[in-house]
């Protein structure tokens, strides 16, 4: 069974940083793509960030437009565990932000991943 748990979420001001974490277990399979996606009431659930690290012998990184220069995704393998690092926090990043896994990061879309964590909340405050 694949588990995924996220924490690291709060408040923090405007300018501010967070990282998130996701501990995942139970994920055996040999094509691997972990990412992170983020949900505003009332909008749809959007791609943040995705990493994949394997069976290709480079690692692929995806970060959306929105997070460029400011957010890095990256993996403890030997602690299995997922970061989210964000910096220079807008209010616009307010939202809940879910950690998730599928094959690939071909598509960083909510129908092509199909393990999820609960999510942690993220508030920028003005």
């Amino acid at each position: 069974q694949v588990q995924l748990v996220e924490s690291g979420g709060g408040l923090v001001q405007f300018g501010g940083s967070l990282r998130l974490s996701c501990v995942i277990s139970g994920f055996r399979q040999r094509d691997r793509a972990l990412a992170w996606f983020r949900q505003a009431p009332g909008k749809e659930r959007e791609g943040v960030a995705c990493f994949s690290d394997g069976p290709v012998a480079a690692p692929y990184t995806y970060i959306a437009g929105f997070g460029k220069g400011r957010f890095t995704i990256s993996e403890d393998r030997a602690k299995n565990t997922l970061y989210l690092q964000m910096n220079s926090l807008k209010s616009e990043d307010t939202a809940t932000y879910y950690c998730a896994a599928a094959s690939t990061c071909s598509t960083v879309d909510r129908s092509h991943f199909y393990y999820w964590g609960q999510g942690t909340q993220v508030t920028v405050s003005s």
